[in-house]
């Protein structure tokens, strides 16, 4: 490898984590964030760098203009998809934010509601919420006006915060979702019901790969029926191991040191103050395990 070829890499290596961050809040899907990344790679590597006079921004607006066009492709796909799709979970136990300034657009729910924007609105709404780009910055990258950009970041906060509920806080959300557990594995059909919010649902995602139910199941009954109904053959030989995915706490379920699940909950507070689970998700589709929930030791 060359010198020059040397500092090109320097410098893509020391953003590199933020540029995934892009692409996974952009995509859902680290695996296709990591293909991203590396095309971002190929083309850096193809430019005339010696006129680039910011590389980290020439970067992240390649990163974010490959990502708006790769949704258009994969909001095709996601039609088609069998069964509920949910975000390939990611590791987040060692860089909480993933390599961006705040938290914002990681959760499940959220990035589920942001599958409901436009790929510019997406956009925009990233790289002002989670990295906090100034908006001449989101201009620059998304190509568009400064006021349009504004409006674009505007609509995405309104259409997000119409479905948003308060979030319960991290330590809540981790004691639900272990009384969840608990309940579930012994199918204690009083327990699943106080931890429920009445409108609860339940998402299975198994991409038609492995059985899961096709549909959300919704209400805290019913949720609570379908939780106790395979709790006798689903959780034999199951380890239950503590995580954090996606900056919230979560579950790998495993049988013999392979990861078959992610699973997690999503909480919030009601108008008295008390938490109750909101969304049940069981991330089953082996195709979105990927490599970091592949085994467990």
């Amino acid at each position: 490898m060359d010198a020059n070829l040397d500092d090109a890499l320097a410098v893509f290596t020391a953003v590199r984590r933020r540029l995934f961050g892009i692409a996974y809040r952009m995509l859902g899907t680290a695996t296709e964030a990591e293909d991203l990344v590396q095309e971002t790679w190929l083309r850096w590597q193809g430019t005339d760098r010696t006129v680039v006079d910011d590389p980290p921004a020439f970067l992240a607006t390649t990163t974010t203009r490959l990502a708006i066009n790769q949704l258009q492709s994969a909001r095709v796909r996601r039609e088609t998809y069998i069964g509920p799709w949910l975000p390939e979970p990611v590791d987040t136990s060692a860089d909480p934010t993933l390599g961006a300034e705040r938290t914002e657009a990681l959760g499940f729910a959220v990035l589920v509601m942001l599958e409901k924007l436009t790929p510019t609105e997406r956009a925009a709404y990233v790289l002002r919420e989670a990295f906090a780009y100034e908006y001449p910055q989101i201009c620059d990258i998304i190509q568009v006006s400064e006021a349009s950009a504004r409006q674009l970041v505007s609509r995405a906060r309104k259409h997000l915060a119409g479905e948003r509920r308060r979030e319960a806080s991290k330590d809540e959300q981790r004691r639900l979702l272990t009384a969840f557990v608990a309940a579930a594995k012994t199918g204690d059909l009083a327990a699943l019901e106080r931890l429920f919010a009445e409108d609860v649902v339940s998402y299975s995602d198994g991409g038609g790969v492995v059985r899961a139910s096709k549909f959300p199941v919704r209400g805290r009954v019913t949720v609570a029926k379908f939780v106790r109904a395979f709790h006798t053959h689903f959780w034999n030989g199951v380890d239950v191991i503590q995580a954090e995915s996606n900056g919230q706490p979560s579950v790998l379920l495993a049988k013999e040191g392979a990861v078959f699940a992610v699973l997690t909950v999503v909480a919030s507070t009601d108008e008295g103050g008390g938490p109750g689970i909101d969304q049940v998700l069981w991330m089953m589709n082996p195709g979105k395990l990927g490599a970091a929930y592949a085994h467990v030791s």
